[in-house]
């Protein structure tokens, strides 16, 4: 983006869509084509971008200067976007539990049982892991904004974690085989439905609990948790007064957003055209190099052709030279029969 399109969604998004006067847009904030819950600035389709789980573009409209439009009307009026941004929300979460549910049960089938003993041991592990990872990304955060003694202070009680950890460690080392040890326990993400493992170290684990994907899912449930809190009862007043009726609020809940699995389904989608396009442009990587090798063989060959015609070139003087003396000789001799023929008719 040019610096030119900076100031232009900058002043959209302090000014609206009337920074220039009416400019006579067909397509306002309340059109059912703009997202509502890119308003609200709680679309998973912008907070998961660029992700594992990217979704892609979402299929509603979003427009800075749309949000300005919506901040400014609703201080006056209620337009109720709240609720429908949290049943987005809720079916999207719903979407994400679903997943690691499934998660869950394949673990239980490709891994060995523990028995109850070892398996409280093994999660006491992993909790503890988790609670380091989680500090020390935020340890990390905090260094970067230049806040050192916090800094300093979450270090310390990492410290205090890690002797933890290795003390439970222990415990569960000595509760198994040393075999069995050796392979890898993993667990699933309760917030982002990613895979952990029980022997991942630190950094490892700093790396995923500070990632953009799981603080991505994790602003999603905070954002839901707060609009269930402050939408949740109007919505159920709504419903008591008759203004909103069950069967129209599954109407519009299914032409206003997309949720459910049909996220799941966007992101498959977005992931195989990533991995094609990513093939088509190794594919044309192999064409280029295969072409400049052809190219430099090519070359090859010419210069190749050149040196053996230099050569030629030079032995034909000694060849020309060869072949005249040899014809020369053959002319002598057959002159000189020549001569004896007409003696011997002469005597």
């Amino acid at each position: 983006m040019s610096a030119t399109d900076q100031m232009r969604a900058m002043l959209d998004q302090l000014m609206g869509t009337t920074r220039n006067g009416d400019d006579g847009r067909s397509l306002k904030f309340s059109d059912p084509r703009v997202c509502k819950s890119f308003l609200l600035n709680c679309c998973p389709h912008d907070i998961l971008a660029s992700t594992r789980m990217d979704l892609g573009e979402c299929p509603k409209v979003h427009d800075l200067a749309f949000r300005a439009d919506y901040q400014n009307a609703s201080k006056s009026r209620d337009f109720y976007y709240d609720i429908e941004a949290m049943e987005h929300l809720q079916a999207f979460i719903a979407d994400c539990d679903r997943r690691t549910e499934a998660a869950k049960q394949r673990l239980k089938e490709t891994q060995e049982e523990l028995t109850a003993e070892v398996a409280e041991k093994a999660n006491a592990v992993h909790a503890l892991a988790e609670e380091i990872g989680k500090k020390l990304a935020k340890a990390e955060a905090l260094g970067e904004a230049g806040e050192v003694e916090e800094s300093m202070s979450l270090m310390k009680e990492i410290d205090e974690l890690r002797a933890k950890k290795i003390k439970a460690e222990h415990e569960y080392r000595t509760s198994m085989p040393a075999s069995t040890y050796q392979q890898q326990k993993l667990r699933v993400c309760e917030v982002c439905s990613a895979y952990l493992g029980i022997h991942d170290n630190d950094i490892r684990l700093a790396d995923h609990f500070g990632g953009k994907l799981h603080l991505g899912f994790l602003t999603i449930r905070e954002k839901l948790a707060e609009l269930e809190k402050t939408a949740g009862p109007r919505k159920a007043e709504l419903k008591r007064t008759g203004k909103i009726h069950e069967r129209d609020d599954d109407r519009s809940r299914s032409r206003y957003f997309v949720g459910g699995r049909e996220l799941d389904r966007r992101s498959r989608v977005h992931r195989s055209r990533s991995r094609e396009r990513r093939r088509t442009e190794g594919s044309m990587a192999n064409a280029a190099k295969s072409s400049n090798t052809s190219a430099r063989s090519d070359r090859g060959e010419h210069r190749d052709r050149d040196k053996e015609s230099e050569r030629r070139s030079s032995r034909g003087t000694p060849d020309r030279r060869r072949s005249r003396s040899r014809s020369r000789g053959r002319n002598y001799n057959t002159s000189r029969r020549r001569s004896h023929s007409r003696d011997r008719y002469r005597r």
